[in-house]
């Protein structure tokens, strides 16, 4: 049986970022600038990119597209001529997009707000395009205990986002569920960063068919 998530509202929606978030967003983005690369006249997504989509925003003048995906989306987004703008639950609300119709697709500090992740990493494998790239970020099971002080005990972090948190990820917790969704062992890089308070992962897909 599936536990519906009962999450209502995006992240950054009903209060601006704390320093504490402002700078992990930051660190975010700037191992995606590391690891991703130039997204120039790419087909990007970002799930579950938060109200006011932060990080794509960087990149809607360059890329080819950028499809956003969260609860509820900042109203200016819905009008930019390039953004794909859709406000769902994650995964349903990836149904309707063609398999093989992205470039990169970024997911950072969400599948640890979801009850079913591994269905959510199915649908980003679904979607990359063959030489295509999915981008991970989840916090670890020592970003645990950091997160949670700073939420409840110095109320530095929004105490309702560590509420909603249903696991933690360290390396050996991510990579499986990657595998599972598709990903091949040789094309999964999943290492700690932010002063290892944070499990990312790098995804390629192979530019050709593998036959297995």
């Amino acid at each position: 049986m599936t536990v519906p998530d009962t999450r209502t509202t995006s992240f950054g929606e009903q209060a601006d970022l704390t320093m504490v978030d402002r700078f992990g967003v930051w660190l975010s983005q700037r191992q995606i600038r590391r690891t991703v690369g130039d997204l120039t006249g790419r087909d990007v997504a970002d799930f579950g990119c938060g109200y006011d989509a932060k990080t794509m925003r960087h990149y809607l003048g360059v890329v080819r597209t950028a499809t956003l995906v969260d609860l509820s989306l900042a109203p200016d987004l819905l009008t930019v001529p390039n953004v794909r703008a859709i406000e769902g639950p994650l995964p349903d609300s990836l149904a309707a997009l063609p398999d093989a119709s992205l470039d990169v697709v970024m997911c950072m500090s969400v599948l640890e707000h979801l009850w079913e992740p591994q269905l959510s990493l199915n649908e980003f494998r679904r979607l990359l395009r063959p030489g295509g790239v999915c981008a991970v970020n989840v916090p670890s099971w020592l970003g645990k205990r950091a997160l949670e002080y700073s939420a409840f005990k110095l109320g530095k972090s929004p105490v309702e986002e560590m509420n909603d948190h249903k696991t933690y990820y360290d390396p050996k917790d991510l990579w499986p569920l990657l595998v599972k969704a598709g990903f091949r062992p040789i094309n999964i890089r999943c290492f700690r960063h932010k002063f290892r308070l944070n499990t990312f992962a790098l995804c390629r897909v192979d530019k050709e068919s593998v036959t297995t």
